[in-house]
């Protein structure tokens, strides 16, 4: 049984680990919310609502940066992707 200094370093670690696991999963719920609300902005004259999703995808990706795993980053990614892409074709408002 391991006691002292090095039971608590493996604590720090495991601990650190499953912060990190939880990165992903917070992104991804980001990225949903992001998700929906630029869905919803692609109605005609709701495209404002790309103003909102684009700033919530760049915190989910920079959240799944720090994840070891990357489906929430991706989500994100696509997610400014499409809303930047919706964004240039209405101009930018509409």
């Amino acid at each position: 049984m391991i006691t002292g200094q090095y039971a608590m370093v493996i604590d720090i670690c495991n601990t650190l680990y499953h912060i990190v696991a939880m990165m992903n999963i917070i992104s991804a719920l980001v990225g949903i919310v992001a998700f929906l609300i630029g869905l919803v902005g692609l109605i005609p004259f709701l495209g404002w609502l790309n103003w909102i999703a684009l700033p919530l995808a760049i915190i989910g990706a920079g959240i799944g940066t720090l994840s070891s795993q990357t489906s929430g980053r991706n989500l994100n990614a696509l997610v400014l992707l499409f809303g930047s892409a919706r964004l240039f074709l209405g101009g930018g408002l509409l």
